[in-house]
């Protein structure tokens, strides 16, 4: 795959911080969807795998 820069895997572990003893999640949600549900992080945009709901980024 020439030319194709390599993506990079994220990992569920990396969208919560535990470091204070208290479980925070690090992602947003989907507004549709509900809280458990992360919206993907694109370049230009957040979406929804389950809804399709799509938001841009600033």
């Amino acid at each position: 795959m020439a030319g194709k820069e390599e993506r990079k895997k994220k990992l569920k572990s990396e969208k919560y911080d535990i470091s204070t003893g208290v479980l925070k999640r690090k992602g947003k949600f989907c507004p549709k969807c509900g809280p458990g549900v992360f919206l993907a992080e694109h370049k230009d945009r957040y979406s929804c795998g389950k809804c399709g709901y799509m938001e841009k980024r600033k």
